[in-house]
Order: C-alpha cells, then sequence, then structure tokens
C-alpha cells in the first residue's frame, strides 16, 4: 500500500516544479519582449527627435568622475546639412563602405571578422590598428546608443538585432546624422562638431578632405589618437581614406 500511495503522487510532485518553470520562462518571454518594445519605441523617437546621450556616453562621463573627480565633456549637435560632405564621405569609406547597401549588417563581414579574430587568437598575436571587426555604422551607432559595452554573444545578438531595427524605423541619412553626432572622438569629445573644433579649431561644416580623413581614421581608437597625433599609422589611413572618398556613396 505504501508504494502504490508513493506512485500515484509522482505525477503530481512533478507537475507543480514543471508548472513554476514554464510560468518563469513566460515571463523571461515576456520581458524580452517589453525589452525590444522599449528599444523600438526609443529607435522610432529618434526620427524626430534628437538623442541627449547615449549608453556609451554616460558610461564614460561616469568613468571619467570616477576616475579624476571630474567631467571633461565637449557636443554640439549639427544637422545632417551642417555636417561637411568629405566628413561624411570619409567616414562611410573608413568605416562601413556598404552603408547605402546593406539592411544593418554585412553578415559577410561578421563571418570573416570571426575567422580573422580565431586565427588571431590562436596564434596568441595582438589586434593590429587596421584590422576591422566586421561592424557597420548602424551596428556601431546600435551599441553604442543603447548598449552596455560588455564583450558576450548575447550583447552582440541584441546588437544585431536593434542594428536591423534601426534600418527599419529610421532613414539612412538620419542614422548617419545620429552617428556622426554622437561617436567618440577622444576623451570627453563626442561628435563632428566638437572634434572638429578640439583638433581644428573649426566647425565640421568647413572642414577639408584631409581633416575628415584624419577624423575618419581616428573612429577605432580616438583616444589613442589623439595621444599620438604624429602617428605613422594615422598619416598613411589618412592618404589612403583620401583616395578612397569620391567613390564612398552617400544616402
Amino acid at each position: 500500500m505504501p508504494a502504490r500511495v508513493r506512485a500515484a503522487s509522482w505525477p503530481g510532485w512533478t507537475s507543480r516544479p514543471m508548472k513554476a518553470l514554464m510560468r518563469w520562462l513566460a515571463l523571461l518571454v515576456l520581458a524580452l519582449a517589453a525589452l525590444q518594445l522599449f528599444f523600438a519605441l526609443r529607435i522610432a523617437a529618434m526620427a524626430v527627435i534628437d538623442p541627449e546621450s547615449s549608453t556609451f556616453q554616460r558610461s564614460e562621463a561616469w568613468a571619467q568622475i570616477a576616475g579624476t573627480g571630474r567631467l571633461r565633456w565637449r557636443q554640439q549637435w549639427v544637422p545632417y546639412a551642417e555636417l561637411s560632405e568629405p566628413l561624411k564621405r570619409a567616414v562611410i569609406a573608413a568605416e562601413d563602405d556598404g552603408f547605402v547597401l546593406h539592411d544593418g549588417v554585412q553578415w559577410n563581414a561578421i563571418g570573416q571578422a570571426w575567422e580573422r579574430n580565431a586565427k588571431a587568437a590562436r596564434q596568441a598575436h595582438s589586434r593590429a590598428p587596421g584590422i576591422r571587426g566586421g561592424s557597420t555604422i548602424t551596428q556601431q551607432l546600435a551599441k553604442n546608443l543603447l548598449l552596455s559595452g560588455e564583450r558576450s554573444m548575447l550583447r552582440k545578438g541584441q546588437e544585431l538585432l536593434l542594428a536591423l531595427l534601426l534600418e527599419q524605423l529610421l532613414s539612412k541619412r538620419r542614422i548617419l546624422e545620429i552617428y556622426l553626432n554622437s561617436v567618440e572622438w577622444g576623451e570627453g569629445v563626442f561628435g563632428a562638431q566638437a572634434a572638429a573644433q578640439h583638433y581644428f579649431g573649426k566647425s565640421a561644416r568647413q572642414l577639408t578632405p584631409a581633416e575628415a580623413a584624419r577624423l575618419a581614421v581616428m573612429l577605432p581608437a580616438p583616444k589613442r589618437f589623439e595621444k599620438a597625433p604624429a602617428s605613422a599609422y594615422l598619416a598613411r589611413r589618412t592618404r589612403a581614406i583620401v583616395a578612397r572618398m569620391d567613390s564612398a556613396q552617400l544616402p
């Protein structure tokens, strides 16, 4: 008789944890869906509202305050029409030459970057300044605007999803405008206007092709190049970007 009682009670004992697990999974799915909706609404609002700051900028601000007790910050929003054409061409040529053609993600570039990084890890070599990581301008904007700086497959997946959302909800011109006004160009230097004033003492509208190319080349490592303005790599890469700028397609 006791054995029969235990056998009869076993299904009921297993159903309770299973139901609890299913509830938690349902809550997790709802939370993820709510997060995506939140991101989508924020991106949709950016079609008409200029973002005041990005997640990356706020993180950098806190790091400055924690490290030095003060905040160094330069940023001034400039409409797309007031950004020099050479700067737009230079950034596209340097960062994402297929910008006007892709849907936010260049899948082939991601695969190539994955293979390249895996090979570098196997050989235990450090990454050279000129190696690209496969991220488009849209992906970089998604990461800087809305995500943390952690490196994980989950965050990368969220970045890809947000890049696709950006492309669906904003025009290419608007994506480039937000990117050029929010990207880091040095310690506490954000956006093209602040960068042009900081490095050349002029507005972003007045940048020459060589100046624009130099700023574009700095983007993968702006703090490093801010401290090494006479870098031979910086000069060499600037000349290469100047030569490619005319072929860069603008949105």
